[in-house]
């Protein structure tokens, strides 16, 4: 590691802030009769204090510069704080440099009230050892104050990274090396010229820099199980999106599928052209198309570092093939662990949904596929076996109501990932 302890900014550095600032700022100037700017001003509101920012884009008076922050804050307490997202690769480099021994911190102009809720809201507390923002009123907000009020005691090689200016000489005020980040809302000439000891132009050139030989984190792997109509796509539609306002790479797949040689198979099992298939067939075509896509896909992309959302996997062969059509459940479970390596999830969410109301919601399906047109005593037993699979491992499979609001499902899911994600 080039260094032990490791400063970064928040806004532009950590976190793409630009969307909640700039309408936060609009909002508030529009609200005091302001008219006739060119909307890109606001760029010059993300890194600086917000007063100085009122004064120097807008030729406000010290009060109508107050009456300005008041107005933003009111916007962004509620809802600008959270029109937000982390950088893509961003966990992941923050997972790599510990693993490595660095101390980390954050070192913002942000008030503290703000900086503080999120880092925890987007999962980056754990990171951490400790946060410095601003004051409320902004009267410590100067980054050379802020970076020396980070920085711990015992010393080591210290680094500030961050986008703008102030971070730079914020760092070089107290004697330590800056890394300025192309990625943010600063330049590369705005960096250069501040003095950055290094520049780089990405997340990922950034990674590779600080942690050099260190290995990247693995990724994790997640499916989403439950009978047909629980809403599976939907959610993991919710989760891909809550994924990505983290920061965390997310791979979308489904089986059977994911690759060009399962989705041949996936044709073969699910037409209805094939009503006569033995049980083995399916139970066995089933698991070829799982080792082609565990091999082709799900394992590589698990290898770099990417958060893989599977509709469906070897918990839908034990309960479908195993128990549904009466093949023993750890018979087709031994089958499908050849093929896959064992491989086993890290989070499984099961979306119950009571059999009588999955057969409803089919019913309203434009067209079904083999598995669906299976009667209600098949998906009951099936249904059953979900239950009895979710009791045995509780741990790995955690059970949610698919009856409730599709919201409502959404926020328990998400709380569900973002635990498991924090036990890494």
């Amino acid at each position: 590691m080039l260094y032990d302890v490791i400063l970064f900014d928040l806004d532009g550095t950590l976190t793409e802030s630009a969307p909640g600032i700039m309408r936060a700022a609009q909002i508030a100037v529009e609200q005091m009769g302001y008219t006739g700017f060119d909307p890109r001003v606001f760029e010059g509101f993300i890194g600086p204090p917000l007063h100085g920012s009122f004064r120097q884009h807008f030729g406000m008076s010290d009060t109508q510069a107050d009456e300005a922050v008041r107005r933003y804050r009111a916007y962004y307490t509620e809802r600008g704080l959270f029109e937000n997202a982390v950088y893509q690769g961003i966990p992941n480099l923050l997972r790599r440099l510990r693993a490595g021994g660095a101390r980390l911190f954050v070192a913002t102009a942000k008030p503290q009230v703000f900086t503080d809720r999120i880092v925890e809201r987007f999962g980056l507390a754990r990171f951490f050892e400790g946060a410095v923002g601003a004051s409320i009123d902004e009267r410590a907000s100067d980054k050379v104050s802020i970076v020396r009020a980070a920085l711990p005691t015992d010393g080591g090689r210290a680094v500030m990274i961050g986008d703008r200016k102030y971070d730079i000489h914020g760092g070089r005020a107290n004697n330590i090396d800056t890394i300025g980040v192309c990625y943010g809302y600063g330049s590369r000439e705005e960096l250069a010229e501040a003095g950055a000891t290094h520049i780089v132009d990405t997340v990922a050139e950034l990674s590779d820099f600080l942690a050099g030989d260190i290995q990247s984190p693995p990724g994790f792997f997640v499916t989403v199980e439950g009978l047909d109509g629980c809403g599976k796509t939907t959610q993991i539609d919710r989760l891909a999106a809550h994924l990505q306002q983290l920061g965390y790479p997310a791979l979308r797949t489904r089986e059977p599928g994911g690759s060009p040689i399962a989705e041949k198979i996936r044709e073969v099992v699910l037409s209805p052209d094939n009503l006569g298939m033995h049980a083995w067939t399916e139970a066995l075509l089933y698991a070829a198309a799982r080792t082609e896509h565990v091999r082709a896909v799900v394992r590589p992309a698990l290898a770099q570092g990417q958060v893989v959302l599977c509709d469906r996997y070897v918990d839908s062969s034990a309960v479908y093939q195993g128990v549904g059509r009466e093949l023993g459940l750890e018979k087709v479970l031994e089958v499908n662990a050849l093929g896959t390596g064992g491989l086993r999830p890290d989070l499984t969410l099961y979306l119950r949904l009571d059999a009588a109301e999955s057969l409803a919601r089919r019913g309203r399906a434009s067209s079904l596929d083999r598995i669906e047109m299976e009667g209600e005593a098949f998906h009951r037993r099936v249904c059953d076996a979900y239950d009895q699979l979710a009791a045995r491992d509780p741990e790995r499979i955690r059970t949610l109501d698919a009856s409730l609001p599709v919201e409502e499902i959404a926020i328990a899911a998400c709380k569900e990932m973002d635990l498991a994600l924090a036990k890494r």
